[in-house]
């Protein structure tokens, strides 16, 4: 029986060859070399299967994180909205496997927005995460960006990738177009390398994607910059006629967003990158986490705390570890606390008012003190715990 003949070449690239059945490509595989040089997605949480804080919110009439984590809303005097965590059940995009999408729908209506308007959606990148796009180099990558798009509206809506670090904040625009009303469709997009002024390699808001849905004429005047430029604001929007905000019957929603090194087209695209939900939730656990409930009596939401009391009339440093490292010191609401004295374990009383004294310099515990605690017993163990939602929120915005 003869051997077949070993294609060492296909083996190094992981195609399989035309004359075996193959395509000579692999999802894997593009050109002989893999498209993905990090093993997790660039984009954070594509598959809007977190929303830490909301599923739906209404009556938003100003920019802020407020259901779907990481997905980041820009309102200025442009309309009101419910914007909401979206579950799929029929079309397009929950048959490519999306059970959930980030989606705004208008409630009041802008019918005339004033020039300085804006409606848009961002998601904002450490510059420490968007290395491998060696952007400022001779080498630099370009952009593809891929995702699952619904509205009401057709016709083409404008989305930029943004430079927050090099000076004059560099930006770059593609328009893609909405077919079909009510429909999900896939659409790829392809932005230019830039070899002008690398990301920093911080943790600090460095790179964007941003959607645009509406704006006044500040940000529509100009044209789409198809290279990378200085941000000109007038730019920024100048491709955009889906004008979300005005009519109440308008809406968007967004699903399956994929960021790639290089450039793709429909036929090449790698395969969306589906974590677990636990991967996902750990990522974006980064930027913001919370504990705690409303229920007072919920014994099963008390958390250890590494604290002790002092004898005095206060507990101090009890701290709550965070799930994983935070991106820098949260910001932190301001809940009802309690505590159990471990002397008599049957107490729980309210600590009072809550005074944060900061994260440590790893960022993965946030110590608490109480004042007003009343009186503890001396150098004795205490559990602290909230009985309201207790949020720590270190997101870039």
């Amino acid at each position: 029986m003869a051997l077949s003949k070993i294609d060492v070449a296909n083996m190094l690239t992981g195609a399989t060859p035309v004359a075996n059945g193959g395509t000579a490509l692999t999802s894997g595989f593009v050109n002989g070399k893999d498209p993905r040089p990090s093993s997790k997605p660039i984009f954070y949480n594509g598959n809007m299967a977190v929303a830490q804080r909301n599923t739906s919110v209404t009556g938003k009439t100003s920019g802020d994180y407020y259901t779907v984590d990481r997905m980041n809303m820009l309102i200025t005097n442009c309309g009101t909205y419910t914007i909401a965590q979206e579950t799929l059940t029929s079309g397009n995009a929950y048959a490519n496997g999306f059970q959930n999408a980030f989606r705004i729908d208008t409630t009041t209506a802008d019918a005339s927005p004033a020039s300085g308007d804006i409606l848009a959606v961002q998601q904002i990148f450490e510059g420490q995460d968007v290395q491998m796009f060696k952007k400022g180099t001779a080498n630099a990558e370009k952009f593809t960006l891929a995702f699952w798009v619904k509205s009401n509206k057709t016709g083409n809506a404008q989305v930029n990738l943004f430079d927050n670090d090099t000076s004059g904040n560099r930006l770059v625009g593609a328009t893609y177009s909405i077919s079909s009303a009510d429909t999900w469709e896939h659409k790829v997009v392809n932005f230019p390398a830039d070899t002008t002024g690398p990301f920093d390699d911080d943790n600090a808001k460095s790179f964007i994607v941003e959607w645009w849905l509406d704006s006044g004429t500040n940000y529509s005047s100009g044209a789409v910059p198809s290279a990378w430029e200085a941000r000109s604001n007038a730019d920024r929007n100048a491709g955009g006629a889906l004008q979300i905000a005005r009519n109440t019957a308008n809406d968007w929603a967004i699903t399956g967003v994929q960021l790639e090194v290089g450039e793709f087209s429909s036929t090449t695209l790698p395969p969306f990158q589906h974590e677990s939900f636990g991967d996902n939730l750990r990522r974006c656990a980064r930027y913001y986490c919370e504990w705690g409930g409303s229920n007072d009596s919920d014994y099963t939401r008390s958390y250890n705390c590494a604290g002790e009391a002092n004898g005095t009339s206060a507990v101090t440093n009890l701290g709550f570890f965070t799930p994983v490292p935070l991106r820098a010191t949260p910001a932190i609401n301001n809940p009802t606390m309690g505590y159990f004295d471990h002397d008599t374990v049957t107490s729980d009383t309210s600590g009072g008012t809550v005074s944060i004294t900061g994260g440590e310099g790893h960022m993965n515990m946030v110590s608490i003190s109480f004042t007003g605690a009343g009186n503890l017993s001396d150098a004795k163990a205490v559990t602290g715990r909230a009985r309201d939602t207790l949020t720590m929120d270190a997101e870039l915005s």
